[in-house]
């Protein structure tokens, strides 16, 4: 059991003010300011019709499905997909077929968002949709002008395959940052950084600049923190390098324009700095406490007033600590069993999917068929490996509670003591010792493939299935340590278990190749493209359709007195 701390009204009211950081007392003043009533606007709001946004709401929830993302990145995912239906036209050069007004995009853009359930009916002004369209404007301009100034020839297909991909990803952070304001995330991310930076001390100090460290921090914290992936990482970087960015005048859009293959490549290499892992895994060891930290605020977030008499109490702030810290460890078992049914059922209907659609009418092609045992295999075995590597993830020891409430008083209190953490230059290690634990990884890698594969031949399940089915088990594992590692979203301590220390052996290799077959997926998503072009093209119009049908039949029921 996670020891618990009696709530009293005595307890709560000894008030022993403790010198709050500057970083903490900046995150609450934000907060505070973030729940301000914002001023009353004359401008209508937009709306939608509900039966077409049922329907479009229903089409999202299939898209979840094939685009494969994190909740958190549903809303910017459904706009990048939009611009590159949009867009089409303007990157592939065959505008004379996808004929699309530039000019009218923010507003079909804004609409869909709000019938798919991105955005609240009824909320969002009619001034954002022009705000939309500026921001749009700015990068239509880079999509059109980009290559002007290089020779076509030096850039690869797929090169510029790429550059658009990232342009139309960075306009999307940029546009959901305009509809919706992230103020707490983006607070709680700043304080984070600056004490974090405060307290990593590099080895030699002129191993990097210091301007490199403050980046670093803030790239590892949007990871650690939040999970965000690299689009929304690299549009933060660009608006910390370029101070321009989101208003820039004609010159220097232009200026962007001639430097935009540098800043694609700036932004990329500072997201795979050498020694990135190091700050990730540094500020992976204190994100609890920045998490505990939200979700104090909002606890107060009727009575903001009172947050700058909490924090700096420095009982009352173990006490709440404490609250949210076993409120997340009470959500935490729900969602790893969750995930533990979940993610089973979701394999055992992956597998049904593949073995009737896929694998059935390729056996019977070129092989004799399934007989039961080979079915049966074919079925369970994904499904228990599954379920059994996210059964065997467990919440966080009890130990652990205590060193988050001491790390959380050294962040928050100027007179605790800063701990600090050290990234050193890495040695060199010997050829042979590189060679040895290679080797070693790869026998293992392969090893653990074969007993796969060898268990499927067993069975007598076909070649293509035993392939189809080796896929599907990397993945699998791959998925499995993404949840483990979700699962330490509350752990300070690195300690680890012999069995884990096995598990790892043995997982890591496969789940390496899990993560390498998803990133293809994602990179080369037929599915997504077939949605994006095929049905969903047609789909809106077929929304759009509805929505100008039912307000006809409302314009006729008025007609009637």
């Amino acid at each position: 059991m996670n020891p618990k701390i009696i709530f009293s009204e005595a307890a709560i009211d000894k008030k022993q003010t403790t010198p709050v950081s500057v970083p903490v007392l900046t995150l609450v003043k934000k907060y505070q300011e973030s729940l301000r009533p914002p001023t009353v606007s004359e401008e209508s709001k937009i709306h939608v019709d509900e039966i077409a946004s049922k329907v479009a709401k229903f089409y999202e929830k299939i898209r979840k499905i094939v685009d494969w993302k994190e909740e958190n990145l549903l809303r910017r995912n459904a706009i990048e997909r939009i611009l590159k239906r949009s867009l089409f036209g303007e990157f592939s050069k065959l505008n004379f077929i996808f004929k699309n007004n530039i000019n009218s995009i923010a507003e079909s853009l804004v609409l869909e968002l709000i019938r798919g359930g991105h955005l609240p009916n009824d909320e969002i002004s009619q001034g954002k949709i022009d705000e939309v369209q500026n921001v749009l404007n700015k990068y239509v301009y880079l999509i059109k002008n980009a290559f002007s100034n290089t020779t076509a020839s030096v850039f690869k297909f797929k090169e510029k395959v790429n550059f658009y991909e990232w342009i139309l990803a960075i306009a999307s952070c940029e546009i959901e940052e305009v509809l919706s304001a992230q103020i707490k995330e983006n607070a709680l991310i700043e304080s984070m950084t600056e004490l974090m930076t405060e307290r990593i001390k590099i080895i030699p100090p002129e191993l990097i600049t210091e301007e490199e460290k403050i980046l670093q921090v803030y790239i590892a914290v949007h990871r650690t923190l939040f999970d965000l992936d690299d689009p929304i990482i690299a549009y933060r970087i660009l608006k910390y390098k370029y101070h321009y960015w989101l208003n820039p005048s004609q010159k220097q859009i232009e200026e962007i324009n001639a430097n935009i293959f540098f800043i694609w490549d700036y932004s990329q290499k500072e997201l795979h700095h050498p020694l990135a892992k190091d700050f990730f895994n540094l500020c992976e060891r204190t994100d609890a406490i920045f998490t505990l930290i939200g979700d104090i605020l909002d606890s107060y977030q009727k009575e903001p007033e009172k947050l700058p008499a909490v924090i700096s109490d420095k009982q009352n702030l173990k006490v709440l600590v404490t609250k949210a810290y076993n409120n997340r460890i009470a959500s935490l078992k729900k969602r790893l069993f969750k995930l533990a049914v979940f993610s089973s059922l979701s394999v055992f209907v992956a597998n049904w999917f593949t073995f009737f659609v896929v694998e059935v009418p390729i056996a019977h092609l070129f092989y004799q068929g399934f007989n039961l045992l080979a079915a049966s295999v074919d079925f369970l075995l994904p499904t228990t490996v599954m379920f059994l590597l996210v059964s065997l993830i467990k919440p966080p020891p009890a130990s652990n509670l205590n060193k988050v409430i001491e790390l959380t008083n050294q962040f928050v209190y100027t007179d605790q003591g800063k701990e600090l953490f050290e990234i050193k230059l890495k040695k060199k290690k010997k050829p042979l010792t590189v060679f040895i634990i290679s080797l070693i990884y790869l026998s293992v890698c392969l090893g653990t493939f074969y007993l796969i594969a060898k268990v499927f031949f067993l069975a007598k399940i076909p070649l293509s299935s035993v392939i189809l089915d080796t896929i599907g088990i990397a993945l699998n594992v791959f998925a499995a340590l993404i949840v483990r590692n979700k699962a330490r979203e509350l752990t300070v301590e690195d300690k680890s278990t012999f069995w884990e220390f096995l598990l790892d052996i043995i997982s890591l290799p496969i789940a390496e190749i899990g993560s390498w077959i998803a990133s293809k997926w994602k990179e080369y998503n037929i599915v997504s493209v077939f949605f994006n072009v095929i049905i969903e093209t047609p789909f809106v119009s077929f929304l759009d359709f509805i929505e100008n049908w039912r307000q006809f039949l409302k314009e006729r029921k008025a007609d009637i007195h």
